[in-house]
């Protein structure tokens, strides 16, 4: 039996809910598993959050939230905390980074709500200070040793039941392995840096510097800072996550035929990150009994569409819609995967297309920049028109 409910502006159910004193727990105090819990506590649920770090202590760096993302935030009432704390970006510019030409400019400005450009720790900090108002509980060093078939965790603080618990542990996730998704990683070839450097009146623009097998992405924070990712395609990997320290000389030295502006750009790098980028299965089993996966658990992204946030931020969202309006768990879960699997899949598709377009060397490279040249200044609204099925997307309705 399916229950409907209205939620206020604030976020808050008006109804009774299926939810109501139930026990969720979740795995992981990222963005995914942070919105889950106050998408859950929302509609009434006792909910509560492990973490295995001791501390909300996200390394300093930037994301995108769009449109698609950013909507599902509004529905649980943070719009007016988004407006507060992060850039609203007004376009996307590829750029030749061998010469430094602008090659288009698209405008962003338009997009409702708007594309925006956040901290990291800022848009954590956003959803769990919004969680714990809402009563979850959130505590850290908590590290989870195996999961039951009830869902109970076994832990180094001891056992910690639920009646719903919701794996939201990322690319190294634990929860994905106790449902049997055991599918290796497989690497993409591809290395990428994150830094931040200060930087203040910086435009509000994502800029796209893109060379023969390697490309830069740089766009402002709300410190006066830079943001930057850097990519590069090699035969040596790199261990997977981002807080493994590398030396900046070793950045500088991949991009060091590029244009005066981007080589400045990189010169003032002190500190910097390296991950190496694997591709991981979409996962076939999505959940059990009482354990679902989301976000990076169920679907790791590459970062070349800057949607992997976006779409933990959706599966949180809709995992507490299905499981508020849905009776029976199993069903509930059921359809979260059904209608997720598709969204996630295509969205990964697109960002593994963008990563060798940023690539392209010789003809195809100046035929390509020709062709975003013309696109540019013939239909410029084109280009986001064909990302309409991305940031249209509203999973609250």
């Amino acid at each position: 039996m399916l229950q409907k409910h209205d939620v206020r502006s604030d976020g808050a159910s008006s109804a009774s809910s299926n939810l109501s004193g139930k026990r969720v727990v979740v795995i992981g105090a990222g963005i995914g598993g942070l919105t889950a819990a106050l998408a859950f506590a929302q509609r009434g649920a006792d909910v509560h959050v492990y973490e295995q770090a001791s501390a909300l202590n996200e390394v300093g760096a930037g994301i995108q939230l769009a449109p698609n993302g950013a909507r599902v935030l509004a529905a649980l009432g943070l719009a007016d905390d988004m407006d507060h704390r992060s850039i609203i970006a007004q376009a996307v510019m590829p750029t030749d980074a061998l010469s430094g030409k602008v090659i288009a400019q698209f405008d962003l400005s338009s997009q409702v709500p708007p594309y925006r450009f956040f901290h990291r720790a800022a848009l954590v900090d956003l959803i769990a200070q919004a969680a714990q108002t809402q009563g979850v509980d959130i505590s850290f060093g908590v590290r989870v040793e195996s999961i039951a078939k009830d869902g109970a965790l076994n832990t180094n603080i001891g056992k910690i039941p639920c009646d719903l618990c919701v794996g939201a542990d990322g690319i190294h996730s634990i929860s994905r392995l106790f449902l049997g998704n055991t599918a290796e990683p497989e690497f993409t070839g591809q290395v990428a840096w994150r830094a931040t450097i200060a930087a203040k009146d910086v435009a509000p623009v994502a800029r796209i510097w893109m060379a023969p097998n390697r490309h830069v992405v740089t766009y402002p924070l709300t410190d006066n800072t830079l943001n930057i990712v850097a990519v590069q395609e090699r035969d040596t990997w790199a261990e997977e996550g981002w807080k493994h320290a590398d030396n900046p000389e070793n950045l500088r030295a991949a991009f060091d035929d590029v244009c005066p502006e981007l080589r400045e750009i990189l010169s003032h790098v002190s500190e910097t990150y390296l991950w190496g980028l694997f591709r991981h299965p979409v996962v076939k089993r999505w959940h059990n009994d009482r354990l679902v996966v989301l976000g990076d658990a169920a679907h790791p992204t590459l970062p070349f569409l800057a949607q992997g946030a976006n779409l933990a931020i959706e599966d949180g969202y809709v995992l507490a819609r299905c499981c508020d309006e849905i009776d029976d768990l199993d069903a509930a879960l059921s359809r979260f995967q059904l209608l997720r699997r598709a969204r996630v899949s295509r969205t990964i598709a697109a960002a593994n297309a963008n990563a060798r377009n940023y690539h392209l060397s010789g003809i195809r490279r100046r035929v390509a920049h020709t062709g975003l040249k013309t696109l540019g200044l013939i239909a410029p609204n084109t280009f986001l028109k064909r990302l309409d099925w991305l940031y249209g997307y509203d999973v609250t309705k």
